[in-house]
């Protein structure tokens, strides 16, 4: 049985698929006796690399040997250290992908404006933290008792954040903060929405309105707690408000809708080294359908594709989208330089003990997620995605703030790989959680939702895992819950992105 996979020819290591004891013999693979102990998911030398020579993975070039690494030794931080980037950043167009002529159905919600949602709930969002408070205690009168009266809504849903004062107009931070308000406001999934407003603070509801373009009327709504007399005024204010608006969505019920209005935002959280091999490439097999059907993915997480940027520049639609990209990347090294690590530092603990080195590393396997059609647009946080196929949207690589910009932007549905057990739900939209071991899924069963695991284990391929994760996707689209929906997750993810390097 093959205990260790080398990805690519040219690679100078292979990653144990187990964990695997000093001494271990590796023949017939390779004729390598290890020196130390591998834990599963690490890398194992399988030739002698020299001081300051590349070390490859996948082709792309993960780090620098620190010291003479002998065939056999464990790779990884102790001998693998981290240049910055060493991707190429030449730019090659790619046509879009052709949209098939038969495309799926899903069940699905058509909105007024002809947007489509996947599920039909009421939010009730803060503008400042101020009013976060009364936000949950407006939510928290429909009780499930309460919402068996309402069987065609999926809940009501409280979205607070700890912003809204203290930041100046015309400020990144205000920009997105307003830009995500306003995008989940409009959001499909949501069939109602209420505004809660302190009345003092810097995020004015009119000034929201003026700068975002949102329309308050019969399906977003706003109360202004200074002015209606405080808590238990506002309170009962927006209970009245929520009442009013559960009986329209009442007129919304779920129909046929073509799988290319799906918008399906794409995360990696708690990543490990089996992510690059399993989860993410099998996600990638899934947009490339969707694609192919004219659906929309994201990809984001500016910062985990450092490193392997090459991977994206090499398939762009046009150049203007390749310089975007790369101007990105830009602002986010200068950006990072204040950081004590850098880029680097982006590879959390839980990511270093799943065998993942550096960002460079980990970038690799976190663009799998993207499949292999063109990149057709590059987006702002939170900006109201409107091209087809693959685009990418500027964000952090903290899943929850990530998950936040697209969603703001429009993602309908979120698809989550995760190989130390991420524990996440983004509501409005379903979020499916895909395993990319049999151990991790095995022990976290209850929040996972696909076990990707059984590719490595060889009994099943990437394409054949591919093709179910779709299929799963339109099932949630049509109302199937997800393993996070039925634990409840999704009020505390709502995260937008202030301007600081990892939160």
């Amino acid at each position: 049985m093959t205990v260790v996979l080398r990805l690519a020819a040219n690679d100078q290591v292979a990653i144990a698929l187990r964990p695997l004891a000093k001494g271990t013999d590796l023949r017939p693979d390779f004729a390598v006796t290890l020196q130390s102990d591998i834990p599963a998911g690490h890398k194992v030398a399988l030739s002698s690399i020299e001081v300051g020579d590349r070390v490859r993975r996948l082709g792309q070039p993960i780090g620098l040997a620190s010291q003479k690494i002998e065939a056999g030794d464990h790779v990884h931080e102790h001998n693998l250290s981290y240049p910055g980037t060493m991707a190429n950043r030449n730019i090659s167009t790619r046509e879009r992908a052709p949209v098939v002529n038969d495309i799926a159905n899903f069940q699905g919600y058509r909105r007024a404006n002809g947007s489509v949602g996947t599920r039909n709930f009421i939010g009730v969002i803060s503008t400042v933290n101020c009013s976060a408070r009364v936000t949950r205690m407006i939510a928290a009168y429909f009780t499930p008792d309460v919402l068996k009266s309402y069987p065609w809504i999926d809940g009501v849903m409280p979205l607070t954040h700890a912003s809204g004062c203290s930041i100046s107009d015309g400020t990144p931070s205000m920009d997105m903060l307003r830009r995500t308000t306003a995008g989940y406001a409009e959001h499909p999934n949501f069939v109602g929405v209420l505004l809660v407003s302190l009345g003092c603070e810097d995020n004015q509801v009119e000034t929201l309105c003026d700068n975002t373009g949102l329309l308050l009327g019969p399906s977003i709504r706003s109360i202004t707690m200074q002015r209606l007399g405080g808590t238990t005024a506002s309170v009962a204010a927006g209970v009245k408000e929520i009442e009013e608006m559960i009986l329209l969505a009442k007129d919304f019920q779920r129909e046929p809708i073509p799988v290319s209005e799906l918008v399906v935002g794409l995360q990696c959280g708690g990543s490990d080294s089996f992510s690059g091999l399993s989860a993410n490439p099998a996600l990638g097999v899934a947009v490339d359908m969707l694609v192919s059907q004219g659906g929309t993915a994201i990809l984001s997480e500016t910062p985990e594709i450092y490193g392997a940027e090459n991977l994206l520049l090499e398939r762009v639609a046009n150049e203007e989208i390749g310089n975007k990209l790369i101007d990105l990347l830009a602002w986010w090294d200068q950006y990072t330089s204040k950081e004590p690590h850098g880029f680097d530092h982006n590879a959390s603990p839980g990511n270093r003990a799943g065998g993942l080195t550096t960002i460079l590393e980990k970038s690799i396997g976190a663009i799998a997620k993207g499949g292999t059609t063109s990149v057709n647009a590059i987006y702002q946080y939170a900006e109201k995605v409107r091209d087809k196929g693959l685009v990418f949207m500027d964000s952090p690589g903290f899943d929850p703030v990530s998950a936040t910009g697209q969603v703001a932007g429009g993602a309908n549905l979120i698809v989550f790989t995760t190989g130390r057990g991420s524990c996440f739900g983004c509501r409005p939209s379903p979020s499916l959680k895909l395993a990319t071991n049999t151990p991790m899924y095995d022990r976290m069963k209850e929040d996972m939702d696909v076990n990707c695991g059984v590719i490595i284990e060889g009994t099943a391929s990437i394409e054949e895992v591919g093709k179910t994760i779709f299929q799963r996707i339109i099932r949630t689209a049509s109302g199937e819950k997800t393993a996070s929906e039925i634990l409840g997750y999704g009020d505390d993810e709502f995260a937008p992105w202030h301007i600081n390097a990892w939160t």
